[in-house]
């Protein structure tokens, strides 16, 4: 049954597009129906592989064979083990639900046909990402996502700003695939296979240098998926599409697709420690990054997708401490697609009721008019900032206390950056909460904030009970742990050399996180917050135009190619082309000037020919003389 997950989301983008207008009643309700019916077909999966001896539980389905050129034979084959099935849950569960509220969010859309075709795109081209067995077919779906991403955010493409940000999401995304094709080249020159089963039993075999340079590649991928450093700048600008895009791809799907490609590639980065060393520092060093442009956003989704770009960099972070970490990461980022997607679709809640607004400054005083987007959206809010049995509580928790039994100078570095990006997160969640919901009312004169319709507050009531219970669930008995380990390995219980304790840790994480929260209160709970921002200090200048991400890239990435490709085109004008040119005019003019002498007039050929023996005669008599 594993091909029908993907079967239902294929047929609804298809029948949807192809069939034009004649669809436009229906469509929203048979791409949701498109959706679901994958959601079912992945429970029954589930519970069929939960049922299973642990060692029968990884299958893998050949649906064809793609391409058999000498010794590169890929298979269309879709592998279900394990990791694969978390995702599968996650994607088509909370996909679901957003496709769900999207019926009420596009109700008034012309193009909303299209829209939900787009949605499907991306939810099959998700699926056979995480379900490939094959690095060349993950590749398939690796770029399916970035061609249905660029759909979605660029859906209103007739705003020139919405369709500049579709294609600078899609640009960076060609950035690190370029390292994702490169990692699969090397691949095949150094295994001769793409596969997962044949790559990862011979990576033991290959020098470290090639599967560090493996690793590396892969990295630069994930960067450019999930938003991570240097590859960073389009998240912010991503949310140009509609909210539930920005629900969809930044919050359970796309963003995460960088860590599942990391876990799964996890026997070639244990074999690679300096890939797998920056790989957490990557994490750590985005995790700060989005967390400190957070500080600064008024506007509530980019607030959001800064906020992402942090937590996925959390899910880096543990990715890259081996064996101990993946397992986390992974536990991250099950709850994070549940309190994140809720956040989204609760910011869509009070855009729908504030005539489209995204200015928190413009908000305050909701909680009352919107009740119900209130209790979700705070509960999503609780989840993220590690409130005590909450669902973030569980999972960011294990990620610092993890980086710190890693123990010795990185451990502890990774470990208080951790720590400093739990204190910031409470921080800009706070004041987003704040400025939203709490305080005097700063709304525009037309505004007139009311809840929104139950299709759009059913799926955040879902979402708010997974952001209140998921991690509680999955962390009880090391559930999740269990589950994943034989793809992941083991629990990463080995000896530290840390002497913080797991409870010393969590009163840190508390600590740390109250305090930022109460900063924010205090900031922006018992102050004014004025309509129109202050200047502000040249640090929170920065924070506001993210801190230079988009000019540190055009000067470091951009400039320089379009130097070199300005020196390679004058060179190659001046130089080639003038080299060739040049020998050109040098035969053309002397065969011009020589054409002149070429009259058609006898008498002049008949005085030519007396002339040059004129001239033998002369030669010859000097030579006797």
């Amino acid at each position: 049954m594993t091909w029908l997950l993907l079967a239902f989301p294929i047929a609804g983008a298809a029948v949807l597009l192809l069939g034009g207008r004649r669809t436009d009643r229906f469509g929203h309700l048979l791409g949701t129906l498109a959706s679901a019916a994958s959601f079912v077909v992945a429970l029954v999966l589930w519970l069929d592989m939960a049922g299973r001896d642990v060692e029968e539980r990884a299958t893998i389905q050949k649906l064809w064979t793609a391409i058999d050129v000498g010794r590169f034979h890929v298979d269309i084959a879709l592998q279900l083990d394990q990791l694969s099935m978390a995702f599968v849950l996650l994607i088509t569960g909370v996909g679901t639900l957003i496709h769900i509220y999207s019926i009420g969010y596009m109700a008034h859309d012309p193009d909303r046909r299209r829209f939900f075709a787009y949605l499907n795109l991306f939810v099959a081209a998700m699926l056979l990402l995480v379900l490939g067995s094959d690095y060349f077919v993950v590749y398939i779906g690796w770029e399916g996502v970035g061609l249905a991403s660029y759909l979605l955010i660029g859906f209103w493409g007739r705003n020139p700003a919405y369709a500049t940000a579709a294609k600078k999401a899609f640009v960076a995304n060609r950035v690190g695939d370029v390292g994702m094709s490169l990692a699969i080249i090397l691949m095949f020159t150094t295994f001769g296979a793409t596969d997962f089963v044949r790559v990862h039993a011979a990576a033991a075999g290959a020098g470290e240098g090639t599967l560090t340079a493996i690793g590396l590649l892969l990295l630069l991928a994930a960067c450019g998926k999930s938003a991570q450093l240097p590859l960073q700048s389009w998240l912010g600008d991503a949310m140009a599409g509609p909210t539930p895009v920005s629900a969809l791809i930044h919050a359970a799907t796309m963003v995460t697709a960088g860590v599942y490609l990391i876990v799964r590639s996890g026997p070639i980065f244990d074999l690679a420690p300096t890939a797998q060393l920056v790989v957490a520092i990557v994490g750590a060093a985005t995790l700060v990054f989005g967390a400190v442009i957070g500080l600064a956003k008024d506007d509530i989704k980019k607030a959001l997708a800064a906020s992402t770009m942090s937590q996925i960099g959390y899910m880096v972070l543990a990715a890259g401490l081996g064996p101990a970490g993946y397992a986390v990461a992974i536990f991250h980022l099950l709850t994070h697609g549940f309190f994140k997607a809720g956040l989204f679709l609760g910011a869509g809640s009070v855009m729908h009721a504030m005539n489209d607004t995204t200015d928190m400054r413009r908000f305050g005083g909701l909680r009352t008019a919107m009740p119900v987007t209130f209790v979700t959206f705070g509960l999503g809010y609780l989840a993220i900032i590690g409130f005590p049995l909450l669902s973030g509580f569980w999972s960011k928790d294990k990620i610092i206390e993890t980086a710190f039994h890693e123990g010795g100078v990185e451990g502890w570095t990774l470990g208080v950056v951790a720590l400093l990006g739990a204190g910031i997160t409470a921080f800009y969640m706070t004041r987003v909460m704040v400025m939203t919901f709490f305080g005097p009312r700063r709304w525009a004169e037309d505004a007139h904030p009311h809840e929104a319709p139950a299709v759009m507050t059913a799926p955040m009531v879902l979402l708010a009970l997974g952001s209140v219970f998921l991690g509680g669930i999955l962390a009880y008995g090391g559930m999740l742990q269990d589950w994943l380990e034989p793809v992941v390995g083991g629990h990463g219980e080995e000896e530290g050399v840390t002497t913080l304790s797991p409870i010393v840790v969590t009163l840190l994480t508390l600590l740390v996180v109250a305090g930022g929260a109460a900063a924010a209160y205090l900031q922006y709970g018992r102050r004014e917050v004025p309509v129109v921002a202050p200047v502000g200090s040249p640090a929170t200048i920065a924070a506001r135009n993210d801190l230079y991400q988009d000019a540190f890239n055009e000067a470091v990435l951009m400039r320089p190619g379009q130097y070199l490709t300005r020196s390679l085109v004058y060179a190659d004008n001046r130089g080639v082309d003038g080299a060739v040119n040049g020998l050109a005019a040098l035969i053309g003019g002397t065969s011009g000037r020589l054409r002149r002498l070429q009259t058609g007039f006898v008498r002049s050929y008949a005085l030519s020919m007396l002339g040059g023996a004129a001239l033998v005669v002369g030669a010859l008599l000097l030579v006797r003389i």
